[in-house]
């Protein structure tokens, strides 16, 4: 992991995720896609626009990923996407300085799920049932857009 060159603690930086961050895989369905599901890893923060500075200074301690500004609540975001800045910089950061609360879970499924990404496991029907799974034991309360049932049942019409 690259060293940060300004004054943020990463234990801050754990302590704020631990609170306001969010750990996240997301399925997306696409006909051009063999299996016809897409897989979404994503990291974030968002924070109230008044602390506009810090969601900046998270964005580069980790050299990575987007800031963008939400008009229905008011908050900035802070998110990656990438399966290669995810495990360049984001997972090695929460592996040294590690969450202790009820998100380190979460992240330990996340990481275990984008290696399997980065192997391109996503890509055969057995491992995307995996993934299916462990995605859903993450985030209990979150919101997704399509149940975890539904997923299987679609993974179980494509014929390989």
């Amino acid at each position: 992991m690259e060293t940060k060159s300004f004054d943020i603690h990463p234990w801050f930086i754990t302590g704020l995720i631990e609170g306001e961050g969010c750990f996240s895989i997301s399925f997306s369905l696409r006909k051009k896609i063999k299996l016809g599901i897409e897989v979404r890893p994503s990291f974030s923060i968002s924070l109230n626009r008044r602390d506009l500075e810090l969601i900046k200074t998270v964005h580069q301690y980790f050299c990575c990923g987007a800031v963008r500004y939400s008009r229905n609540d008011n908050t900035y975001k802070y998110e990656t996407r990438s399966i290669n800045d995810l495990i360049q910089f984001i997972i090695p950061h929460f592996q040294q300085y590690s969450l202790q609360g009820s998100k380190r879970q979460d992240f330990l499924i996340f990481t275990e799920i984008c290696y399997l990404i980065r192997a391109n496991k996503h890509r055969n029907k057995q491992y995307l049932y995996e993934i299916i799974n462990k995605a859903y034991e993450m985030n209990p309360a979150g919101k997704r857009k399509y149940h975890q049932q539904d997923l299987l049942r679609k993974l179980d019409e494509i014929m390989v």
